[in-house]
């Protein structure tokens, strides 16, 4: 890792010295989901729209699946400065501040527009908490809404108790919980494995992991209740982006803008094409119940009054925002 690091940063240093032409400078760029992923392959264009505008001054090469930092550890590599840049699921930030989470509590922002409208109230407030932490955000995608994957119909939330219960952040570990099931965390690349061993039963992600994950072979039944629509988050380490001349750093803001609306558009194609795919697959698909739905809403109140109590003041401010 230190290799990384010494490339990365001496390369900066003598590009900012002046000393004649421009340097290349390499970054290595670790995601944690697999190359079909959308999120992987918007990102592996970036990279490229990257290295074309700055004449390859700046080269990012992307490293899929965890492959070179797993996920949980990724946030804190760039921080670290480990790596210059890196991407992921910004819910899972929100241990350290509830204004990481909340585009992953149910019933919030159900909809495409909903997230859209809520990273706008969150985009100055995540901005300056990570800027504390030397890093940059440099574009945001969503996943599509997030559906609910079993093997068997559930009818009401009843149907959920007992269940073991994938969860990937804390706000979906309450949410599982509440229903009465058991939370346990499995990172994307490892769910098969944990439903075929036992590990879990039951999952609410979104039809692109479904599909990606070949959800068919171990769960029968999919449910679009869109109970969130969660996104992915590409930062950069402060000190990296400041290293680059005023010309790449225009360049790696104007593909991270370009990046942010294509993947927007990825996301949408992605919703319809996977819950397709899960189809074809053999899988049920079945529209939630009224019943389901209202249990599930019953679910998000309780949970938005307990996040209201113990919000910070930053979380609520998004709040106040996105409620106007």
């Amino acid at each position: 890792m230190k290799h990384f690091r010494s490339t990365v940063f001496a390369t900066a240093i003598i590009a900012s010295a002046g000393l004649g032409e421009a340097i290349a400078a390499d970054w290595d760029m670790p995601v944690p989901y697999s190359d079909k992923t959308f999120h992987t392959v918007n990102i592996v264009e970036f990279a490229s729209d990257v290295k074309e505008a700055t004449a390859g001054e700046l080269n990012i090469t992307v490293h899929s699946a965890g492959s070179l930092i797993k996920h949980e550890e990724i946030k804190n590599a760039v921080r670290s400065q480990q790596v210059p840049i890196g991407e992921f699921f910004l819910s899972r930030l929100s241990n350290e501040n509830a204004a990481y989470g909340m585009d992953s509590e149910p019933f919030l922002a159900t909809s495409y527009d909903d997230a859209a409208k809520l990273w706008n109230a969150q985009k100055p407030v995540i901005t300056e908490l990570l800027a504390k932490q030397n890093l940059l955000p440099l574009f945001s995608v969503p996943w599509p809404p997030q559906g609910l994957y079993t093997k068997g119909e559930i009818k009401t939330t009843a149907d959920l108790s007992g269940l073991k219960f994938r969860a990937y952040n804390a706000a979906l570990e309450k949410f599982a919980q509440l229903a009465g099931a058991a939370p346990t965390q499995v990172e994307a690349p490892d769910i098969p494995q944990a439903f075929s061993t036992g590990q879990v039963e039951a999952m609410i992600t979104s039809p692109s992991t479904g599909a990606n994950t070949k959800a068919w072979d171990y769960v029968s039944h999919y449910t679009p209740i869109n109970a969130w629509v969660p996104k992915n988050i590409v930062v950069v380490n402060k000190a990296a982006f400041d290293s680059l001349s005023e010309d790449v750093q225009k360049a790696v803001l104007d593909a991270a803008s370009a990046a942010e609306a294509r993947g927007l558009e990825m996301s949408k194609a992605e919703t319809d094409a996977k819950t397709a795919e899960l189809k074809e697959n053999g899988m049920v698909v079945v529209e939630p119940s009224a019943e389901l739905l209202e249990g599930l809403k019953e679910i998000g109140a309780k949970m938005q009054a307990d996040w209201e109590a113990n919000a910070s003041d930053e979380a609520k401010a998004i709040a106040e925002a996105y409620s106007k």
